[in-house]
């Protein structure tokens, strides 16, 4: 099972963060590593291309996508 993370990896949210309509699961791309994985920034995009939110996420928030994973789609929020 992968645990190393790069640059344009896609990572899955461990946490919800209601504060960007994001919620544990959803799917981003990272854009930057931190000091060797501390911290990233990531992408959250919608399937139209907007750039839902792009954030700085420590490690614990993020983990990459595993082989048994499925794509899930779900309507943001408008906040």
């Amino acid at each position: 099972m992968k645990t190393t993370i790069n640059e344009l990896d896609a990572v899955a949210l461990t946490c919800d963060l209601p504060e960007h309509g994001l919620v544990s699961g959803d799917v981003g791309t990272v854009v930057l590593v931190h000091g060797e994985g501390a911290a990233f920034e990531v992408e959250f995009v919608g399937y139209d291309g907007h750039t839902v939110a792009l954030l700085t996420l420590d490690r614990a928030q993020v983990r990459p996508l595993y082989s048994q994973d499925i794509p899930h789609a779900r309507e943001l929020a408008h906040t």
